[in-house]
Order: structure tokens, then C-alpha cells, then sequence
């Protein structure tokens, strides 16, 4: 009998597990509690360092917003500035072919060379003194 008894020991009490529903008021009153008169008063500057924070953080997004603007205008202007620079180019070289030239030269009544150009050079044996 001995051993029966020592078998029948009493187990370890385990305290009752809550349901969702007390567990969910338990945790009200924790947040109520912690959010006590007291409480925030004694975390005034950090409720007051938070504020600066979300401050900064919607100023700053909205200065990310206007800067995006501006360099999608200024992306665009580039783009058409770029156009323009080619298309000017093209024109240059256009205008700088012999061909262009000389029908401006003709329609100025200038004719083309029939020779070659040369290169006149100054006698150096005329302007020695004779003695």
C-alpha cells in the first residue's frame, strides 16, 4: 500500500491557462495601466521626441516628392535640349559638305577653281644690295 501511496502523489499544480477573451482584457489593462497619467507624464519627452520625429519624417518625404518633380523637368528639358543639339549637328555637317558650299559660292556668282590653289613666295635673291 505503501507504494500506491507514493504514486498518488499530488502532481504539480499548474494554474489555469485564460482564454482569448481574459487574456485580451488582461492586456487592456496592462496598456491602460501603462498609459496612466503618470506614465505619460514621466515619458513626456519621449512622446515629445516622437512628434519631432514624425515631423521630420513627413517634411521630409515631401521635399523627396518636389525634388522627384524637378528632376523629371529637368530630365525632360535635357531631352529635348539634346534633340536640338542633334539636329543642329546634322545640319552643320550638312551645310560643311563641298557640294553645299559651292552652290552658295555660285548663287553668289563665285566659280569654282580650276586649278588647284598654290602658294606665292617672296624672291629672297632680288633683295640683297648689289655692290
Amino acid at each position: 500500500m505503501s507504494n500506491k501511496l507514493k504514486n498518488k502523489e499530488p502532481e504539480e499544480q499548474r494554474p489555469p491557462q485564460p482564454t482569448p477573451t481574459q487574456q485580451l482584457k488582461s492586456d487592456w489593462k496592462v496598456l491602460v495601466d501603462k498609459m496612466s497619467y503618470k506614465a505619460i507624464v514621466s515619458n513626456t519627452p519621449f512622446l515629445i521626441f516622437i512628434a519631432l520625429l514624425c515631423i521630420l519624417y513627413i517634411t521630409n518625404s515631401q521635399r523627396a516628392v518636389e525634388l522627384q518633380k524637378k528632376i523629371s523637368a529637368a530630365n525632360d528639358t535635357l531631352k529635348e535640349l539634346r534633340w536640338k543639339n542633334m539636329d543642329v549637328n546634322s545640319q552643320l555637317i550638312r551645310a560643311k559638305k563641298e557640294i553645299e558650299i559651292t552652290n552658295k559660292a555660285e548663287s553668289m556668282g563665285l566659280k569654282a577653281l580650276k586649278y588647284p590653289a598654290y602658294e606665292i613666295q617672296k624672291d629672297t635673291n632680288t633683295n640683297k644690295k648689289l655692290r
